[in-house]
């Protein structure tokens, strides 16, 4: 994965109302830290962080120039996302440098076409693996062709490019294949929902024995008060 050069300014302002004015003025807040150094706060240009994610992912190297005359190579390590703006929020970066080695998650990519009539379970999305800094994969692949119900694809299954080793358990499940259900088995479950919902309605519009009464009671109740008149 190539690296993207980014411009970068020191923080001077902390905590939550300094990180609000931050994200005002267009930028992400961040941190750098790693290889003993004390944490550094800075801000990145959002639209320029945003592009550079979108198009090499979560392990994007960054060769940030920032304004005091600093310049460093840093991976995401974690990356706070605003779940309803879908905007950043907050970057946790890891100093690194070139040849060094860093353990990291990687997506994993399913490819082919599993046998007819299964289903495929991908229990484990990213895998953990080792690589040189300025050489993480933005993604991993793994087969599934022709894979028949009952077949997964383990950590050992996923193919590594050169230079990349697994730091995960080899025999973790990425991938589970199993049978698809037939049609009798989908119609099977009908008669459970269909009887759920005859239920339901038989049940919209009854009045309950107490409430029968109370109404009774009410309508003595207005015949004595018009004897009375």
């Amino acid at each position: 994965m190539s690296e993207v050069k980014i411009s970068a300014e020191p923080r001077t302002e902390f905590g939550k109302g300094g990180a609000r004015r931050t994200r005002r003025a267009g930028k992400v807040p961040a941190v750098l830290y790693g290889h003993g150094e004390k944490p550094k706060h800075i801000a990145l240009p959002s639209r320029e962080f945003a592009a550079a994610i979108r198009k090499g992912g979560a392990n994007q190297l960054f060769a940030i120039d920032i304004t005091d005359g600093t310049q460093v190579l840093a991976l995401p390590k974690a990356i706070q996302r605003d779940p309803i703006k879908d905007s950043f929020e907050h970057v946790d970066l890891l100093l690194v440098r070139r040849g060094e080695k860093v353990t990291v998650e990687v997506p994993v990519q399913l490819t082919g076409e599993a046998a007819r009539d299964t289903l495929i379970v991908h229990d484990h999305d990213t895998l953990s693996v080792t690589a040189d800094a300025t050489k993480v994969p933005d993604h991993l692949e793994a087969s599934i062709e022709g894979l028949e119900a009952g077949s997964q694809v383990t950590a050992a299954d996923v193919d590594l490019p050169s230079g990349v080793e697994l730091a995960a358990d080899s025999e973790l499940t990425v991938a589970s294949v199993t049978a698809a259900p037939t049609a009798e088995q989908l119609e099977a479950t009908l008669p459970e929902v269909e009887t759920a919902t005859d239920e339901a309605e038989a049940g919209v519009g009854e009045t309950t024995e107490g409430s029968e009464g109370a109404d009774a009671a009410e309508g003595d109740e207005s015949a004595e008060a018009r004897t009375e008149a």
